[in-house]
């Protein structure tokens, strides 16, 4: 967006969210509700990572790339919920400039290093499932931590490049930001420069993100379809496709949010729409991550069972 005549430009050094709502009576419920979800989603995904760290029986390449995605999560809801939180506890929503990119750049990192792991996760799947006997060879230690350290360093990379972009900006109409954190396109439209390029690249970013990763994870699932599908065992094709279900449950969920809000042309966009969705995605999947893998679980829920009795016969006093 290109200043037009008139219009008061200046840099920016606070911004001013405008938050989820105006209604005060909806904001101490919103608050009260996000509170509650944001201390589940911490106590469910650091109980996770404790579990699989804990749990001898949940050393296996799936639980390690389960704990990074409990971890991930943890911290890109992190990044956004408390601040969200305090926000609505005050009629100034200000942040600083500087404090506003810091914020983006962490959750756009953890956020794309989600979308990643999800493809890597997809491929382990594929290998324990399809070629299950070299499975542990070629999933070796040393493999699991590459692709991780791969997911964490797309993730901060596409950061960067949007971050960059964004530090460019020479100077802004106005200071009022019309969402509760701060996304890149609230923020691009405020711009009195021309943000073409920033807009570009927060579109095809993500669609190339996704694009790459999708096809990871339906061709993944496509032969494991097909592994199942020729599978005499009924035990064994049930016990694959429970294995198979939270991860595609977590799948559908997170890529359709993400498809939603940003692989898809703005003009026209509603922004109400658009906050509901990113509530979900920053919100509700931190939390429902954590519960899809342990309510459809049997290791996870073995695991939690074994470690129950353990303390319980610990607590036993001596005769």
């Amino acid at each position: 967006m290109v200043a037009k005549a008139g219009e008061n430009c200046t840099t920016v050094t606070e911004l001013m969210l405008l938050g989820l709502s105006d209604s005060p009576e909806l904001t101490d419920f919103l608050f009260f509700m996000f509170l509650l979800v944001y201390g589940v989603t911490v106590l469910a995904n650091l109980g996770m990572i404790a579990l699989i760290h804990l749990s001898s029986q949940l050393r296996t390449p799936m639980y390690f790339f389960l704990s990074h995605l409990s971890f991930v999560d943890f911290c890109y809801s992190t990044v956004i919920v408390p601040k969200m939180l305090a926000d609505m506890l005050h009629k100034e929503k200000a942040i600083s400039f500087l404090w506003c990119m810091v914020q983006f750049f962490f959750f756009c990192t953890f956020v794309v290093t989600e979308v990643f792991l999800l493809a890597v996760m997809a491929y382990d799947r594929f290998l324990a499932i399809c070629n299950p006997l070299l499975y542990m060879t070629i999933m070796s230690q040393k493999l699991r931590i590459e692709l991780v350290c791969v997911c964490y360093l797309c993730g901060t990379v596409h950061s960067l490049i949007h971050l960059c972009l964004a530090l460019e900006i020479p100077s802004y109409k106005s200071n009022v930001v019309d969402h509760f954190f701060c996304d890149l396109p609230p923020v691009f439209s405020l711009a009195c420069s021309d943000v073409s390029v920033n807009k570009l690249m927060a579109f095809v970013l993500p669609t190339i993100n996704e694009f790459l990763t999708m096809v990871i994870i339906f061709t993944s699932y496509l032969f494991i379809l097909i592994t199942i599908l020729r599978m005499r065992s009924t035990k064994g094709r049930h016990k694959a496709f429970s294995t198979c279900a939270s991860h595609l449950t977590a799948i559908f969920v997170f890529h359709g949010t993400i498809l939603f809000i940003y692989c898809r042309p703005s003009v026209g966009n509603s922004r109400d729409a658009d906050k509901v969705a990113t509530v979900f995605y920053t919100v509700v999947i931190p939390m429902m991550n954590p519960l899809i893998y342990s309510l459809r679980n049997k290791d996870v829920k073995d695991a939690l069972k074994k470690m129950r009795r353990s303390k319980s016969y610990s607590e036993e006093p001596l005769s």
